[in-house]
């Protein structure tokens, strides 16, 4: 409800307009959503959502989209039609947290109270830090799915491939959704391979992670899969430069390589490959408001909202919350995390409205619905520690025609028709 309008000294100016809120939720995407609507199916009043963009994707199928099985706009929908009935929509960005004033304050030159407040503010693609990169996506065969816009160009490079290098990259901070770099990369080899070309093409995938994957029942699958396709693997590669016009890609050896650990004190080793197609997975982080927020996990320069990993209660001010992307919680950050989370951050924000200690804990599920081919899927199912954790009643060890139904099927009906409106 708004209290008043005056003019006062801001983030970025004048404030025009003060508001106040008993919950605010900042992020109006899966996990702002996901609990705007669980709050509402129980009867909370007074909650607003601020989100900036007026339109929400479902990100999950761009990796289809870039292997081109998926239509682009069926992963786009209004952000109007999904903000949930009584729930106020702020169309703004934010700016500055202030959790002692219990105050946002946000670009457009509102300040915003709150009793409690719910951070999901998802996570921030850093293209600007890999040299070259943004002046060369979408053009000499450098793609990636982590853009609406970029997914379409990934498949139309894929199509234009008649052999050669096929590079993949995956960065050593936290991305959403963990298994999305490995995803395109098998999709193309499959392409490579049902066009006879597989012969004449490489496939390398330079990642600056220490294993295809940390759950070992999981890693034994894929690793499988890895030597169906003859994928070479460069581990302990992080992508640092991109020259789009010579069609080369530079890394940099993480200080987990063999080679760096030898020698600590000694400038890190670099390697420029030669690629045809470039599929790049950008460093991330969590947006820059929040790094330079209270709430931020001073461990990490990335930015991550500090919370207990089991109640998704901020460690230092008791009427924050948050969870997905944008938290510390160490978990993958995907939206299957997020089903999981939603309902424990309700029932624990509900009980501290009521002066009760919060006592609902999440175990750190989550899944990530691992492409392998066309056709074929496996879902790597996991809780903290990288414990292996299947829940469903077949064998999610093997890859899967009928999971290939649900990843194109099955999720994108249950993200847009369950978990959105708060009944998942």
């Amino acid at each position: 409800m708004i209290i008043r309008e005056e003019k006062a000294l801001g983030v970025r100016g004048q404030i025009k307009e003060r508001l106040h809120h008993k919950i605010l939720i900042v992020g109006g995407g899966t996990a702002g959503l996901t609990v705007a609507a669980q709050l509402r199916r129980k009867g909370v009043e007074d909650v607003a959502v601020l989100e900036p963009s007026n339109k929400h994707y479902y990100q999950a199928a761009w990796t289809l989209v870039g292997a081109g099985t998926y239509r682009p706009e069926a992963t786009v929908r209004p952000q109007e039609r999904l903000i949930p009935t009584g729930v106020r929509w702020v169309q703004d960005h934010a700016e500055e947290i202030d959790p002692s004033a219990q105050v946002v304050r946000t670009r457009g030159g509102r300040e915003i109270g709150y009793d409690f407040l719910v951070v999901a503010a998802g996570i921030q693609l850093d293209w600007h830090k890999i040299e070259g990169l943004e002046e060369t996506l979408g053009k000499n065969g450098v793609s990636s799915n982590y853009r609406y816009d970029l997914a379409p160009q990934t498949w139309g490079f894929i199509q234009q491939l008649k052999g050669g290098v096929a590079l993949f990259s995956a960065p050593s901070t936290p991305i959403k959704c963990g298994g999305a770099p490995q995803k395109i990369m098998y999709l193309t080899a499959d392409y490579a391979r049902r066009k006879g070309l597989a012969k004449d093409t490489q496939v390398i995938f330079g990642s600056a992670g220490t294993t295809i994957f940390g759950v070992p029942e999981i890693k034994n699958v894929l690793d499988r899969v890895i030597a169906r396709y003859g994928i070479e693997t460069r581990f302990h590669h992080e992508l640092v430069a991109v020259n789009g016009e010579k069609k080369e890609a530079t890394y940099e050896f993480t200080p987990n390589h063999p080679e760096v650990k030898a020698r600590p004190s000694a400038p890190r080793p670099r390697v420029t490959i030669p690629f045809d197609f470039l599929h790049v997975v950008p460093p991330q982080s969590a947006p820059d408001f929040l790094k330079q927020s209270p709430l931020a996990d001073p461990s990490t320069p990335l930015g991550w909202v500090q919370v207990d990993k089991h109640t998704l209660q901020h460690v230092r001010f008791p009427n924050v919350f948050s969870l997905g992307d944008a938290s510390s919680l160490p978990t993958s950050k995907t939206g299957a995390a997020i089903r999981k989370q939603a309902p424990v951050l309700v029932e624990n924000l509900l009980a501290v409205m009521q002066g009760q200690a919060p006592s609902k804990q999440y175990n750190g599920y989550t899944s990530c619905p691992l492409v392998t081919a066309y056709g074929k899927m496996f879902l790597a199912e996991f809780i903290y520690d990288n414990l292996w954790h299947p829940t469903l009643p077949i064998n999610t060890q093997k890859e899967r025609y009928d999971m290939w139904l649900l990843k194109k099927h099955g999720l994108p009906f249950m993200y847009w028709n369950l978990m959105l409106k708060g009944r998942a």
